[in-house]
């Protein structure tokens, strides 16, 4: 529990803010509150709707003054807990875009979806290095590197891009970081995941990008040998203007759905590529005579379309997760796979997908960060739906897949991607930098957040 505030302190951080200031029980604290996982539901002393970076600078030093921990939700599609006791800034109000065509930069306030910047960026023929889900929020996204199924084996991560971030740190300043200003700190915000300050706004480079050919296939379960078989020898023969993943996927019965797909058991094969959809269809039809197709949504598209490659699911719901890097994804590995994840198998996972990576995402950039899953070829990511009252039982099947692919599993991790329960194991989180990393990571957390101010997190203590 966190220290308990004085009627008298709230009302005079309301008089001191834009944006509202609720506590539990007030209208619009459920709301302040609310969660992409609903198993993961926020319960802070006080709430800031930070309107603007003043409003994150009056917070973090209102938190500071009476001993309260800072967490911080823009999408919140990453909680890890539940804050109790603490302050909570949200940064939905913060939606100020600026697309500068000629130098092909975008900057951003810290509220802002990836579905808010395609539009317009897509007026200039440009496109930013978005996720799988375009209604994630950017600077979250960035911060934990930023994994693109498009633009990714051909410029990297997100992070990669950024030109200058304005931070408000554990000491309550607003500062622009750059990595010419700021080099360590700038290097370890990006990979950081919001341990070393609160990030009310950034600017990134775009690209040249109007369109793609892509989407997905849905093919039976039953063809997962075949389809993994094929994705697994086609991958070695594709460029990096290709991009690709697979996942088996326990389909809900929903009539948003369409009919092959509702409550079915598939593969889900995704395609992002560059080239031109003749291209296109020449390279992926390995993958189309690998099975035959339950749905093919595989088509040129405009680059605002991104979001159709991997069709995540866009409405909160309740889930437990893992994730794990691979070091191979070779014939044993995928075998593996199949018999953890298949029809004969006892695996209930909602889904189970594995992204190559390579390409760009193995390259240093100009100006280094602290994103830790370079190097890496494969990321698995696995969810199974369900509430907190089966959590015994979705955790333990989580932990039969991935488990089952130890002798693949890499130590280092992508940072997105970690669940709620890989987060609190100081020595996972740790593992996922690797010790070198993390030791310097550390290292700038004690010269910028001594008392771990920001912990609501994947949390790197204070050296």
């Amino acid at each position: 529990m966190g220290v308990q505030l004085k009627p008298e302190d709230v009302a005079g951080l309301r008089q001191t803010v834009t944006g509202p200031v609720v506590e539990p029980g007030a209208e619009g604290y459920e709301a302040e509150c609310a969660t992409y996982n609903l198993n993961c539901a926020l319960e802070p002393a006080v709430v800031v709707g930070a309107a603007n970076a003043e409003d994150v600078v009056t917070a973090v030093r209102f938190a500071v003054r009476h001993g309260l921990p800072v967490a911080v939700k823009s999408t919140a599609h990453q909680m890890v807990s539940s804050a109790e006791g603490w302050l909570l800034i949200t940064t939905q109000r913060m939606k100020g875009i600026s697309v500068n065509a000629e130098e092909r930069t975008v900057r951003v306030e810290a509220g802002v979806h990836w579905s808010e910047v395609l539009p317009r960026t897509a007026e200039h023929g440009l496109a930013p290095v978005s996720g799988s889900a375009p209604e994630v929020g950017v600077v979250g996204y960035t911060l934990g590197g930023g994994q693109s199924p498009l633009l990714g084996r051909t410029h990297g991560y997100a992070a990669d891009h950024v030109r200058w971030l304005d931070v408000v740190t554990a000491d309550g300043e607003l500062r622009r970081v750059t990595p010419e200003s700021e080099p360590d700190l700038y290097w370890a915000l990006l990979g950081g995941k919001g341990n070393f300050g609160v990030v009310t706004a950034i600017e990134f480079e775009v690209f040249p990008v109007a369109r793609f050919y892509g989407g997905g296939i849905y093919f039976r379960g039953e063809d997962l040998d075949r389809v993994l078989t094929a994705w697994r020898m086609w991958l070695p023969t594709v460029g990096d203007d290709m991009t690709s993943s697979i996942a088996v996927q326990r389909l809900p019965d929903l009539p948003a759905l369409p009919d092959p797909l509702r409550g079915a058991f598939v593969v889900h094969l995704r395609i992002g590529y560059l080239g031109t959809a003749t291209e296109g269809e020449q390279l992926i039809a390995p993958l189309r005579a690998a099975a035959p197709a339950l749905l093919d949504l595989v088509a040129e598209k405009p680059v605002t379309s991104v979001g159709e490659i991997h069709m995540d699911p866009v409405d909160p719901m309740p889930y437990f997760d893992r994730c794990v890097c691979l070091t191979e994804f070779s014939e044993k590995t995928a075998q593996a796979l199949v018999e953890l994840t298949d029809a004969e198998s006892d695996c209930t996972l909602t889904s189970v997908e594995i992204r190559a990576l390579g390409g760009a995402f193995d390259r240093e950039p100009r100006f280094p960060n602290s994103v830790p899953s370079k190097g890496l070829p494969y990321v698995l990511f696995a969810a199974a739906v369900g509430t907190p009252d089966r959590a015994e039982e979705l955790r333990a099947d989580l932990a039969r897949v991935v488990d089952g692919l130890a002798p693949w599993v890499a130590e280092r991790n992508m940072v997105n991607f970690l669940s709620p329960d890989e987060a609190t194991d100081p020595a996972g989180v740790r593992a996922v930098y690797g010790k070198e990393r993390y030791d310097r990571l550390a290292a700038v957390k004690r010269r910028h957040d001594p008392d771990n101010l920001f912990r609501h997190n994947h949390n790197i203590t204070p050296a």
